[in-house]
């Protein structure tokens, strides 16, 4: 979307060689679909798109030129379309197989190859044996994602070319790097982490959740979710079904395996930004106030698609401001 005819164009507008890092986040990610309509919106037109985790399956649609589709897909989610993307496989590497959110990249991407895509594209991963960083460039779009994507403990591996690759946030969780590499000149950046270990970590909603009324509804649907998953991963007929219905009907639950996996990489990957964006600071950094949003929350993607855009907004504005 150009910026309209009336309004003066943004300094950044027209400069080339900008590159866009897309930092990991999970449902905060989201954020991403209000800032690249911010860019749009001031007629800046981004040359090459780097992502970790969500970041990337949102760069990746990005740069197929479809994320008006996802916004779409997005704003319809609530807890049970949720779940239904969660693909239970224990017993193995992973609590969940991911199929179904490769399929939800397939459904926007229509194109196989990275190099195919209209716009230059890199997806972070992590070779979990080695603990490389691997920034995948070329090959399949949806292997790519889906290997960037990989939760440690949450999604099964992806493996690859002899490495077996997880979540891209373990080790460059805003990739600016990755995407200076890639040809960008001027680098503009998506930290989702900053607010994280101090907003929420570790604050589980179902333990001795409000009286009925007084959750709001999307912190209804997320208790609601984590029920309804967690459920998913247990029969009566597995070891352990009494254990989790005593935990589940519990005044004072323990947080859930998802949130406690969750917090234990939120903090790690929260001081991890910091060193990383200390060391290799990008020209123009953003960081949308999402630090109370948990790792499931898609139902709340309009209040985090907004934050994402009024950051971008202001932060142009700034930086605008403060040009010579």
């Amino acid at each position: 979307m150009a910026a309209p005819a009336d309004i003066e164009p943004h300094p950044l507008a027209g400069r080339r060689r900008i590159g866009l890092a897309l930092g990991s986040g999970s449902a905060r990610g989201l954020a991403h679909l209000g800032v690249i309509r911010a860019l749009e919106e001031a007629g800046i037109e981004v040359d090459y798109v780097a992502g970790t985790s969500m970041g990337a399956l949102i760069g990746a649609i990005h740069a197929a030129g479809k994320l008006d589709d996802l916004e779409a897909t997005f704003l319809s989610f609530d807890w049970k379309k949720l779940v239904s993307y969660f693909d239970v496989v224990l017993p193995k590497s992973g609590l969940l197989d991911g199929a179904k959110v490769s399929e939800l990249v397939r459904a926007h991407v229509h194109a196989e190859a990275i190099e195919a895509l209209p716009k230059p594209f890199a997806a972070v991963a992590t070779d979990i044996a080695s603990g490389e960083e691997v920034v995948i460039r070329s090959g399949d779009v949806i292997e790519a994602v889906r290997a960037s994507i990989s939760v440690p403990g949450i999604f099964t591996p992806v493996r690859s070319n002899g490495r077996i690759l997880v979540d891209g946030g373990l080790v460059n969780p805003v990739p600016v790097s990755a995407v200076r590499a890639m040809g960008a000149e001027f680098v503009i950046a998506v930290d989702l982490n900053h607010q994280i270990v101090a907003g929420k970590n570790l604050k589980p909603l179902l333990a001795a959740p409000p009286a009925p009324g007084k959750l709001s509804r999307w912190a209804e649907s997320y208790r609601q979710g984590l029920q309804a998953l967690t459920a998913r991963l247990f029969s009566r007929e597995v070891p352990g079904w009494a254990q989790f219905s005593r935990w589940a009907s519990s005044e004072e639950p323990l947080p859930s395996i998802f949130e406690v996996l969750l917090a234990s990489i939120n903090v790690m990957e929260s001081r991890l930004t910091q060193a990383r964006l200390g060391f290799d600071p990008p020209d123009l950094l953003i960081q949308p106030p999402l630090g109370e949003v948990r790792f499931l929350e898609f139902f709340r993607a309009e209040e985090i698609i907004v934050a994402g855009y009024r950051s971008a907004a202001e932060r142009l504005a700034e930086w605008a401001a403060a040009a010579p």
